[in-house]
């Protein structure tokens, strides 16, 4: 219950709402208990055939009687303590007992009196001697009283249902802005389907016992109190009563279900453009943490949820307009039913209605006691009984919930460090050991000087941490020993988001999001312009193939590039990272969907490009290897070798079997 409390508190900034929802729900079990106990001075009445006038006269009589014996009994009590002998203390203890009883006694008489006084005054002034025409104004103020009391129970509910979701809207925006700062293992560790689970079934999960707790806890407890008071509903002729409601309910159901499946419908839409916000930003990390596009995609989430939120306000406004009409609905049919009796029952030598034949005569007693068994079919304890289960449901979902929400990311933004200037220098990996998990070392003792403006090519076997090595680099993750210096700087040292700044990654995957070709590119730079767009495009080549497009640059690609082919979705890739201008590229197997065709003009992009800028190069082509400087080779997370392709061919025997195992392949 620790993490339910947790997010409970999301409802604080909303806490006005929730007072006045509370209020709501106290005027409403207000005005419920005022409509139902109001008939029953009447029903008394009715037993004897009195009006109310004479019944509340009767009423002041008896009570006063009451009142006159009670002091008589007290004078009598009075009298035998004076006669009481001193000393007999236990007899003198039992007649003042006896005394404080019977003082008890009258000011309950009194108070009785009193308020007895206070109803002659109104009721006198205000309904007529006719016991039909008061008890016709009466029920009228009972429909009247409950159309109120569906009021505030509607504004109870909507306001709950909209603290509930903006408390769901602040978490949900809370989550993401934490997970999607947590390093990149993360993701490949869990999986994004368990995030997703999260963002969506566990916060709904969490939104329904928070809905609960607000709701229902306070509302119908106050309700089942106002059922003990005395509230009742009337009803003489209770098969007539469900024939005359179920036709209506059943229409007004009808609608409210159209509606309410059109809403969700929509609702479920906005669902699904959340989770294809999460899906390519969970799924394309490195690209979003490469180009620093964190808060682009913040606001990104932050609208698709405040879209889903707006839709969900929808919804829980039917749902709350639902109940009360249907009850409206059912009390007005109660209304008539008992206007109809209390006629049958003031008239029993007229046992007709609208010229038919109701009833043979119906005593006044049993009329109360439909009445009374009316009120006690209220639902207010099985509305309860499933509160207990929703809760701990939703707590159950706000300790997965929080389990993510409170995880903090290895590699620290480190956002008051030296901003890192445009890389100049050079590149070292000292003595650099990291692994995954414990005791399973991916990089052991790796160290390597870069030049700037060098093209450095690493080959070697599959799963020998090429990848995790340029990883380093912008600090994806960081090592377990050693350290990567950029301009002779720890980069662990710096600023994080201005060393990524100066990072371009175009990777063996490519990572394209469901949006047009100019937006894919400039989420490189989303400051650039349309003419630093359309050059980045030239210079990777794919500016032509754009323009022969319909829609040109406004063309939409599709799910991760869908509609285009491997070496299109490369170049606009390779696009995106040459409008990034960086100081230092990473290129991760950048052609392996690359046709012939397409591989060679990436190559003569990439050498143009390249210049004044630290390259490095993860590829198994031995035509790639020609733009590079130095090739270096990896086993075994270990560097083997450095140097140029004939230095290696050789000095170094792995590098010899990677260029046999790869000629023979070209050769099949």
């Amino acid at each position: 219950m620790k993490n339910f409390l947790r997010a409970l508190r999301c409802a604080w900034p909303y806490r006005s709402r929730l007072v006045l929802s509370i209020v709501c729900a106290l005027i409403a079990a207000i005005f419920w208990g005022l409509t139902l106990g109001a008939i029953y001075p009447v029903l008394q009445g009715l037993g004897k055939e009195q009006s109310l006038q004479v019944w509340v006269e009767t009423r002041i009589g008896d009570t006063e009687k009451d009142i006159k014996g009670i002091q008589n009994a007290i004078n009598e009590v009075k009298d035998k303590i004076k006669q009481i002998r001193k000393g007999d203390d236990q007899r003198q203890r039992e007649t003042t007992a006896d005394l404080a009883r019977l003082d008890s006694k009258m000011a309950t008489a009194s108070r009785k009196l009193n308020l007895y006084s206070i109803a002659q005054t109104y009721i006198n002034k205000f309904l007529p001697p006719s016991c039909f025409k008061t008890l016709a104004i009466i029920i009228g103020l009972v429909v009247v009283g409950v159309a109120f009391k569906g009021f505030f129970e509607f504004c109870q509910e909507a306001l709950v249902g909209s603290v509930v979701n903006l408390s769901l809207f602040d978490l949900r925006k809370k989550f993401y802005r934490n997970v999607i700062h947590l390093d990149v293992n993360y993701f490949s560790e869990q999986g994004t389907h368990e995030l997703m689970a999260r963002f969506t079934n566990d916060m709904e999960m969490l939104g329904t016992g928070t809905k609960t707790l607000f709701g229902k806890v306070v509302a119908e407890p106050l309700r089942a109190l106002a059922c003990v008071i005395g509230a009742c509903l009337i009803s003489w002729q209770l098969t007539l009563l469900f024939l005359f409601l179920v036709p209506i309910a059943l229409f007004v159901l009808t609608k409210v279900g159209r509606i309410m499946k059109r809403a969700t419908r929509r609702l479920l839409e906005r669902m699904s453009n959340i989770y294809k916000i999460l899906q390519e930003s969970f799924l394309g990390i490195r690209v979003v943490k490469a180009f620093t596009m964190e808060p682009y995609e913040r606001r990104r989430f932050h609208m698709a949820t405040k879209d889903y939120y707006h839709k969900a306000m929808r919804l829980v406004i039917i749902d709350a307009l639902a109940d009360p009409i249907i009850e409206l609905l059912g009390v007005a049919a109660v209304a008539l039913a008992l206007i109809a009796g209390a006629y049958l029952v003031l008239h029993p030598e007229k046992p007709y209605l609208l010229g038919m034949k109701m009833t043979n005569g119906m005593e006044a007693e049993e009329l109360l006691q439909l009445y009374a068994f009316l009120a006690a079919i209220a639902d207010p304890v099985r509305k309860l009984s499933s509160v207990y289960t929703r809760i701990q449901s939703g707590a159950a979902a706000a300790d997965r919930i929080f389990n993510y929400l409170d995880r903090q990311p290895r590699v620290q933004p480190n956002s008051n460090g030296r901003r890192l200037q445009r890389h100049q220098s050079g590149i070292e990996f000292r003595d650099i050991c990291f692994s995954y998990d414990p005791g399973l070392p991916i990089l052991t003792n790796v160290h390597l000087k870069v030049r700037f403006g060098e093209t450095v090519a690493l080959v070697g076997k599959n799963g020998c941490g090429k990848t995790t090595m340029v990883g380093l680099i912008p600090r994806f993750y960081d090592p377990d020993h050693g350290s990567i210096l950029v301009d002779d700087v720890d980069i662990r040292q710096v600023n994080l988001r201005s060393l990524r700044q100066q990072i371009g990654v175009v990777t063996q995957e490519t990572i394209l999001f469901d949006d047009t070709i100019y937006n894919n590119i400039s989420y490189g730079n989303r400051g650039a312009g349309k003419e630093a767009v359309e050059a980045a495009a030239q210079q990777a080549f794919i500016h032509d193939f754009v323009m022969s497009l319909p829609n040109g640059y406004e063309t939409r690609i599709g799910e991760a590039g869908s509609k285009l082919s491997g070496g299109q979705k490369q170049r606009i890739a390779l696009a995106r990272a040459i409008l990034r201008d960086p100081s230092i590229l990473i290129l991760d197997e950048f052609t392996s969907a690359s046709d012939a065709e397409n591989e060679v003009l990436i190559h003569r992009a990439l050498k143009t490009f390249m210049r004044n800028r630290t390259t490095f190069v993860i590829t198994h082509r031995l035509n790639t290897l020609e733009i590079a400087d130095r090739i270096v080779v990896v086993d075994a997370g270990r560097i083997e070798a450095v140097g140029s392709h004939a230095e290696l061919l050789r000095t170094c025997a792995v590098y010899q079997r990677l260029h046999e195992a790869q000629f023979r392949r070209l050769v099949a």
